[in-house]
């Protein structure tokens, strides 16, 4: 059956087309800015297609220490980040997805409680520097063990999980530790697929915390770097993004500036389609129930 064309369709179309575009074109010309080459990059000239195509921003970046040294700390920190959520999230879900736990539905009030009231800026601040972490990676980390979206929202899949499996486990001897990694991990993993990738770009990307409670140039992630290179252009020598404008005569800034973007996005976009095929599953996580 062939549907009728519809004017109200047309118009939507035109319109996400619009938008779609409106999105792309920065993308775009930021990876044309990245790939032109500097001896004919000119400042504020609006182009989608390079001029003279060219690596060389990214083979200077790439060799300045400031960008390796904050390509490792982002690495670092999303690696040990991610395990310690999906750790966190997927014990504590299960363990609350269990009614007979004792004080379980005190423990669920609490974490939905946060959904709505969080403590804010100043007493998380208060708190991490309480605890003498202020310019360590745990500083960024261990305020965002997890969160209480993921939290429910992993509960909801362990809660549809059949007890009969768990029930037959045990009979077969298995006990609650060799019962969560044997049985229930390897049901979840679309769930642990999802927010692996959630996680993992949560910390890839965390500016915000990095920018609170990391002081020393020599711990920032990429995300702080990148600021500091497109804010603060005008680098004195003791900032860290000194290292990467200084050499000005060979490359244009923004040349580098637009290569060390493209550079932070890459490691995301390389992870994405591995986990694509558990994605859509992922996401519509207790959003049905049988």
């Amino acid at each position: 059956m062939i549907n009728k064309f519809s004017w109200g369709d047309a118009i939507n179309y035109i319109i996400l087309g619009i938008i779609g575009i409106i999105c792309l074109v920065p993308i775009f010309y930021v990876f044309s800015v990245s790939f032109t080459d500097p001896s004919v990059f000119i400042p504020l000239e609006f182009k989608l297609i390079p001029e003279k195509f060219s690596l060389d921003s990214y083979f200077y970046i790439a060799s300045t220490s400031s960008f390796k040294s904050a390509l490792t700390n982002s690495v670092l920190v999303t690696i040990a980040g991610t395990i310690i959520n999906i750790f966190v999230t997927f014990t504590g879900a299960y363990g609350l997805s269990k009614t007979s736990l004792p004080g379980g539905k005190v423990f669920l009030a609490l974490i939905t409680f946060t959904l709505v009231f969080s403590a804010g800026m100043v007493p998380n601040y208060i708190l991490v520097k309480g605890m003498h972490l202020i310019n360590t990676y745990w500083a960024i980390i261990l305020p965002v063990m997890t969160n209480a979206w993921s939290f429910l929202v992993v509960r909801s899949f362990m809660v549809a999980i059949p007890n009969e499996i768990e029930e037959a486990a045990k009979i077969d001897g298995c006990n609650d530790i060799s019962l969560f990694v044997r049985i229930i991990i390897p049901l979840s993993l679309p769930a642990v697929a999802t927010f692996v990738l959630f996680f993992a770009v949560d910390h890839w990307n965390s500016f915000f915390n990095t920018m609170l409670y990391i002081t020393n140039t020599k711990m920032w992630t990429l995300p702080l770097l990148i600021k500091s290179m497109i804010m603060d252009s005008g680098a004195t020598s003791g900032s860290a993004a000194a290292g990467i404008a200084s050499d000005q005569q060979n490359v244009p800034v923004e040349t580098v500036k637009m290569a060390a973007i493209v550079l932070s996005m890459l490691p995301i976009v390389v992870l994405y389609p591995f986990l694509q095929k558990y994605f859509v599953k992922g996401v519509m996580i207790g959003a049905v129930k049988g």
